[in-house]
């Protein structure tokens, strides 16, 4: 596997740092837990709190939907 050994990641490890960082969202977690070093890292971990954060705010906004409840 291809890894960048100067910053210390690579795909595995940036796709793993997004999942736990949508995780963390999901549950609650604020951004500013995130529990890694590396920039890029960070990076994946803050991408991944974003679109869980993005996809509950969608969510409410079409339970608040009208039409939803009426179908």
């Amino acid at each position: 596997m291809n890894r960048e050994t100067k910053l210390g990641w690579d795909v595995k490890s940036l796709n793993k740092a997004y999942r736990h960082g949508y995780m963390a969202a999901s549950m609650g977690m604020e951004l500013s837990r995130c529990p890694y070093r590396s920039e890029v890292v960070i990076a994946a971990w803050e991408a991944g709190w974003e679109d869980a954060s993005v996809a509950a705010r969608e969510q409410v906004v079409a339970s608040d939907d009208l039409f939803s409840w009426i179908a």
